[in-house]
């Protein structure tokens, strides 16, 4: 029987077929982004600076790009609009901040045309998987994710 849901679930792709680079200066949020995307089924790929994401991007593609506004050298914003003057223009990116930004820039950011979401930190794993999902149109694993499962439960996706 078919689940109901926003995609028909013979349209979903499986998210090992899907590579995500998570670019972002703090090691734990690494940690952390990589360890949800890991139990999502998908295959991640780091960036620490935006540098590293450029050249990555054309080097893989990757199919997702989890990406903060605030990294050393060259930010979130420039690797964005630098991403959108090349080849890799399609890909999605959800940008990810610990910095207040005030609506205006915000929506600025969520303006450009391969911003699909917008999340500020501390990340939600939940919330970040399933908008993962939902913009990949992949197939969530069966996890269990009721509340006695600790920390990274949720609700279901």
């Amino acid at each position: 029987m078919q689940e109901e849901g926003l995609f028909p679930d013979h349209n979903l792709a499986e998210p090992s077929e899907k590579l995500i680079l998570m670019v972002d200066d703090d090691e734990s949020l690494l940690d952390l982004m990589e360890h949800i995307i890991k139990r999502e089924g998908f295959r991640p790929e780091r960036a620490t600076d935006g540098n590293e994401a450029i050249r990555k991007v054309e080097a893989l593609p990757p199919d997702l790009i989890l990406l903060d506004l605030m990294l050393p050298g060259k930010g979130g914003y420039e690797v964005i609009r630098e991403l959108q003057a090349s080849d890799a223009a399609r890909i999605p990116i959800i940008v990810i901040t610990g910095r207040y930004i005030d609506r205006k820039n915000m929506d600025m950011v969520r303006g450009e045309p391969n911003v699909r979401e917008f999340m500020q930190k501390p990340l939600r794993p939940a919330v970040l998987a399933s908008a993962i999902h939902t913009i990949l149109q992949t197939r969530p694993p069966e996890i269990n994710r009721s509340a006695e499962r600790g920390p990274w439960s949720g609700p279901s996706l």
